[in-house]
């Protein structure tokens, strides 16, 4: 069937080249790819499902946590000081 269509510069180099490339023609090429897109929606891909574990209870007050992770940047700060004065 023949019919008119339009395209962007872009891809039709894009095809072009694949055309060129595979040593096929210009209408196989732009056919075979309308084909492949238009099956690429029918596949039904389930939802991703991340899994969820509990970790039971902190251990350490979470209102905290900046106070904690300062406290601890410090601490690491303080011993690669004393270590680089020996």
């Amino acid at each position: 069937m023949r019919t008119t269509l339009t395209l962007d510069a872009d891809l039709h180099e894009a095809l072009w080249r694949t055309a060129q490339r595979e040593g096929r023609p210009f209408k196989q090429v732009l056919n075979d790819t309308l084909r492949a897109g238009l099956q690429c929606g029918r596949e039904v891909v389930p939802p991703f499902r991340q899994p969820v574990f509990a970790l039971g209870r902190s251990r350490v007050d979470l209102t905290k946590a900046m106070a904690l992770a300062d406290e601890l940047a410090d601490e690491e700060q303080a011993s690669k000081m004393q270590a680089s004065a020996r």
